[in-house]
């Protein structure tokens, strides 16, 4: 079946057109038999970086299953400014599809990199996804999970100061060991909901401190517990000595 994708996106090119279901979390449950039935039924299209997927006002109802890159979910304000609602990494889902209570409503979806996406319509949904109880239980665990980080990130932002926002999300995004986060500083700002430049200021506070090394486009979190103790307070105390500063 031959659907309208947005600009950007096209088919799949990899000449192996390997479409690994076994990769993905809310299959975990099918046989290789079952997984091939849904990739032949479902296939893999590729994604140009800035790629807008879901924009405001889309009239049709899909779900994108991400297989390799990165999705920045976002909205805009009145004053032209844009609020980071979640980072998708590969494996999860995402879109505008009410039978699994997923609603963009305002929001925006951008491929923060190239990305491979599998495409499905409401009719796919409900015919390889929601008519098996295996994979809509999966899809109602990943869900789950997805409303818990956003309620964090919510808490973080009534109840936290800029600098521990910044080490709370950081430190969430490494887990529980040194690893590479691929957010600038502006995309890290929209995330957290502060501005780039205060962004900037902390994560030389964090650099100075041992917990983060800065490259272009790219943080490296080398002490996500240093990170998470940083988190846990108000504000942060300059490496040099002296009064507690607030950076925000």
């Amino acid at each position: 079946m031959d659907k309208a994708y947005p600009a950007g996106v096209q088919a799949w090119t990899d000449p192996a057109r390997v479409w690994r279901l076994s990769e993905f979390d809310i299959f975990r449950d099918l046989s290789p038999e079952e997984m091939d039935g849904i990739a032949r039924s479902a296939p893999m299209r590729e994604v140009s970086l800035g790629t807008l997927l879901i924009s405001p006002g889309q009239a049709s109802e899909v779900l994108f299953i991400l297989k390799k890159g990165r999705v920045r979910l976002y909205r805009l304000g009145p004053d032209g400014r844009s609020l980071t609602t979640a980072i998708i990494e590969a494996g999860q889902l995402f879109g505008e599809m009410l039978a699994l209570g997923q609603q963009m409503d305002d929001a925006y979806a951008e491929a923060l990199d190239r990305c491979v996406v599998c495409v499905m319509s409401r009719e796919d949904v409900h015919r390889l996804m929601l008519s098996d109880p295996r994979i809509a239980s999966r899809i109602a665990e990943s869900l789950g999970a997805r409303v818990a980080e956003l309620e964090r990130r919510l808490g973080d932002t009534v109840l936290k100061s800029v600098p521990a926002r910044i080490a709370s999300a950081l430190a969430a995004m490494a887990g529980s060991g040194r690893a590479d986060v691929r957010l600038t500083h502006e995309q890290l700002a929209d995330l957290v909901g502060t501005s780039r430049e205060t962004t900037t200021k902390v994560l030389g506070d964090l650099k100075d401190r041992g917990l983060v090394n800065l490259r272009r486009g790219r943080i490296t979190v080398i002490d996500p517990n240093g990170l998470r103790q940083v988190s846990e307070i108000d504000s942060l105390t300059p490496v040099t000595g002296g009064p507690r500063v607030h950076l925000d």
